[in-house]
């Protein structure tokens, strides 16, 4: 099982791939596409992007030269038919300088793809939202060699679909940055750096009336209100902690680290780290956290061992009980959690 991580300048390759990653995915604003359309939407980030093809060429160059992949993310879930050729050419120059694979979640720009840069590989973006066998062998017959597959699958989706389709890579999310919303219809704004992570825009304030247009009796308010502090409660942890980390560097946010002895059990390819739009540091101590759980599987740890180590690597075993950082939730060590766990 590899390690996928964010890039977002080529001075990362090196770090990254030091720490355990294997593959590299990063997104690219050529200055003649905004020329052209006048607007930096190549993919669904606004910042974290190389800025031009000669940035590209050194990644490419860079992570080759220490054995690892590199994937350009063209990921919007829809592109305009003006749109099509222009990033067709970006994918094929990416192709022609050593790129790896496309990370694609329009239909039409996968067809075009397939049919124009044959050679390139197809990642299909979790925003395509494939979540079932049929979905993912929907996308193997339009050329995809992998699924990336979207937050809110389950364990068991991801394993049925692994055992079905063993031609096809999977590869799950296992770090940072949650969504709150169903992927391919996510509303959310990304911040660059240290200022960076997803930032819900749902966050509204409401005002709450009865039926007949009164006031709510109390005890329903005092229920609305309530629920109202869970759901913040809930963003905040979704939205990495307040983008805190550890003590030890390590960040907090959504994971999936307690699955992924059941992930590699079940054939997964790669998982993800999620955040091309976070500071550097951040990138490195995601893949140095992944990459010591992933070492303990492949040395042949029990699946409670691992998940034990998963819970303590962070030191606040407060936040795994809360159950809100969950990506899958039926793999949570609760006994572990229990064990460990402190007040407050």
């Amino acid at each position: 099982m590899k390690i996928t991580a964010p890039i977002s300048t080529p001075a990362e390759v090196e770090p990254l791939v030091r720490a355990g990653a294997r593959e590299l995915y990063c997104g690219v604003v050529p200055p003649e596409w905004i020329r052209r359309f006048n607007t930096s939407g190549v993919n669904r980030r606004v910042f974290g992007n190389l800025s031009g093809y000669a940035d590209l060429e050194r990644v490419v160059d860079n992570a080759h030269a220490l054995d690892a992949e590199v994937f350009l993310v063209l990921n919007a879930q829809q592109y305009g038919e003006q749109h099509l050729d222009a990033l067709t050419e970006i994918a094929a120059r990416f192709r022609s300088i050593g790129g790896n694979a496309a990370i694609v979640a329009d239909i039409s720009l996968i067809a075009s793809l397939a049919a124009n840069v044959p050679e390139l590989a197809i990642h299909v973006s979790s925003v395509a939202t494939c979540r079932n066998v049929e979905s993912a062998r929907f996308f193997a017959q339009l050329g995809a060699r992998r699924i990336i597959l979207p937050r809110d699958v389950t364990v068991a989706e991801i394993s049925a679909i692994a055992t079905e389709l063993p031609e096809l890579d999977i590869e799950a999310f296992v770090l940072n940055d949650g969504c709150v919303f169903e992927e391919g219809a996510c509303h959310t704004v990304h911040l660059p750096m240290n200022k960076g992570g997803p930032i819900c825009i749902d966050n509204y304030q409401f005002e709450y009336r009865a039926a007949n247009g009164e006031a709510p009796a109390e005890r329903a308010l005092r229920r609305l209100e309530k629920n109202d502090q869970d759901y913040k409660r809930w963003l905040w942890y979704r939205f990495g902690n307040g983008f805190s980390v550890a003590p030890n560097g390590y960040p907090w946010g959504p994971c999936g680290l307690c699955a992924m002895p059941a992930m590699h059990a079940a054939g997964v390819h790669s998982v993800k780290i999620a955040g091309r739009e976070g500071a550097s540091e951040r990138k490195v101590k995601s893949v140095e956290l992944v990459h010591e759980v992933l070492r303990r599987i492949e040395d042949g740890e029990p699946e409670s061992k691992v998940r034990e180590c998963a819970v303590g690597l962070r030191d606040a075993p407060s936040h795994c009980a809360s159950g809100y950082m969950c990506y899958y939730p039926e793999k949570r060590s609760r006994p572990e959690i229990a064990a460990h766990a402190r007040p407050g």
